[in-house]
């Protein structure tokens, strides 16, 4: 609340030459009593705009509390959540993971092109084929070339033997610039990409590179299951990540987090953007400060370890309904820090998908995996109900 007293009040001020305003009144009552013990409703009232980038230094004046909130809550993802360095890193709340993904493919595009000389055909996207579709978006807005690794229908996993193939091919047809994007969790499966992986093939083929981590699913779980991330700002060959709050945070939706090194943002400045202080390096533009809010709250109300007892909870209920579905003898996959269960098609299973929601890999091709997110709201009664009916099909089945 403190912070929204440091923006600028439209109701008790001169300003004539803002383009904001707060809710219309005539819709939203600002005055309601519920709104003085609750920020994040008021923030929406006060409408709070964070255009641009808060951590690269001059931001619009007039919502100065709220943008030192989001400040803050970037410095806790970058530094805290996924190991960089104090004060070493930008970044901005975004509209969703899809939009980090693609703010990440722009800047690295622009590096390329302006450091290097590069044609946009010379500048490839490389990715497993478990890669989220924004990369396509990501590749069809900016004009590049999308190449996808294949993964072992199994393990999930892209083999570094097919990554050299894929780069080999790649040389072959002219491209000399490679923006890698690896996955901290995939959304369908869980599984998690090797860097080093990618790195040393793009190495090995003296192709200049730049690595973005996908980590819209797994960037709130994946770093505090596992002793040592590999996907982390503590690797130097990662230069940017993407986190999205309104997953497993539980934010509201349109709260994606784009992170990146210094020194990045610089190559996406709008220098037409004038009239905007510290002009505009974000791929969204205008965007609400309310979400920096939300996230902000949930995150310091947890700390670490109250979110890690809930990651911990989460992989508990995901650890028994593997058990379960072991002692059934049903094939699925899982990543050991994930909390996506993504089990095969089978006949019994196809007659529990609707009144389960249990979600395809593909709603247009014949679906061949179906998958189960153990979210705050999946308990241990609605996993052991799925199993149960999923046992009586089995039996039916053998019978």
């Amino acid at each position: 609340m403190n912070a929204l007293k440091d923006n600028v009040d439209f109701e008790d001020n001169d300003l004539i030459g803002v383009p904001a305003s707060h809710l219309d009144p005539k819709v939203f009552y600002s005055n309601a009593p519920i709104l003085k013990d609750a920020p994040f409703l008021n923030s929406l009232i006060k409408n709070p705009n964070h255009i641009g980038c808060h951590t690269l230094g001059n931001s619009e004046p007039f919502f100065k509390g709220t943008q030192e909130i989001e400040r803050d809550l970037i410095d806790i993802c970058a530094t805290d959540i996924l190991d960089a360095e104090p004060h070493s890193c930008d970044g901005y709340v975004a509209s969703g993971g899809t939009e980090a993904n693609i703010q990440a493919i722009w800047i690295y595009r622009n590096l390329f092109i302006r450091e290097h000389g590069a044609k946009h055909d010379e500048i490839v996207i490389l990715c497993s084929a478990d890669a989220h579709y924004s990369m396509y978006k990501a590749a069809d807005l900016l004009h590049l070339d999308i190449e996808l690794v294949p993964v072992d229908s199994l393990s999930r996993k892209p083999e570094k033997a097919q990554i050299a193939a894929v780069v080999e091919a790649l040389a072959a047809r002219g491209k000399k610039y490679v923006i890698s994007v690896v996955n901290m969790m995939t959304t369908m499966f869980g599984s998690v990409d090797d860097p080093d992986d990618f790195v040393h093939v793009l190495r090995e083929a003296g192709l200049p590179f730049k690595m973005h981590v996908d980590g819209a699913y797994g960037g709130f779980l994946f770093p505090f299951m596992c002793d040592e991330n590999p996907l982390s700002f503590a690797n130097p060959d990662i230069s940017s990540i993407t986190l999205d709050a309104h997953k497993l945070v539980q934010a509201p939706y349109g709260t994606g987090i784009f992170i990146s090194r210094k020194g990045l943002m610089k190559y996406v400045y709008t220098s037409e953007a004038s009239y905007v202080k510290g002009l505009d390096a974000t791929l969204s533009g205008s965007r609400s400060g309310a979400n920096a809010i939300a996230v902000w709250m949930i995150l310091s109300t947890y700390g670490p370890h109250g979110w890690y007892e809930k990651s911990q909870m989460l992989m508990m209920r995901t650890n028994w309904l593997c058990e379960k579905l072991d002692d059934m003898n049903v094939v699925y996959y899982r990543n050991p820090f994930s909390n996506i269960v993504t089990i095969q098609s089978s006949p019994e299973l196809l007659k529990l998908v609707g009144r389960f929601g249990l979600v395809p890999d593909s709603h247009n091709n014949g679906a061949k995996w179906y998958k189960i997110v153990v979210m705050d709201h999946v308990t241990l009664d609605k996993l052991a109900a799925f199993l149960g009916e999923l046992e009586d099909e089995l039996a039916k089945g053998i019978n």
